[in-house]
């Protein structure tokens, strides 16, 4: 296997241009709208032990199965 890269060339990661497709789809926008809130509202308050956790990997395992159907198809 041998493979050639031109300098002109820039090398996208399909991975991370699906994980910004997949975040941006209707399936996960319930997800990203609770971690958002959740964001705003630990924000807006000066001192909290809220994180937003549970949110965020809510959010991140959607995305990751999103791009866990795509991925594959398009390294080569």
């Amino acid at each position: 296997l041998v493979i050639t890269i031109h300098d002109d060339e820039d090398i996208v990661d399909p991975q991370a241009t699906l994980k910004e497709q997949c975040g941006e789809k209707k399936d996960c926008e319930a997800f990203k709208n609770k971690l958002d809130e959740c964001e705003a509202r630990v924000s807006g308050k000066a001192s909290t032990t809220e994180t937003c956790e549970e949110e965020l990997f809510d959010f991140i395992h959607c995305v990751d199965h999103c791009v866990s159907h795509k991925l594959f198809d398009q390294l080569k």
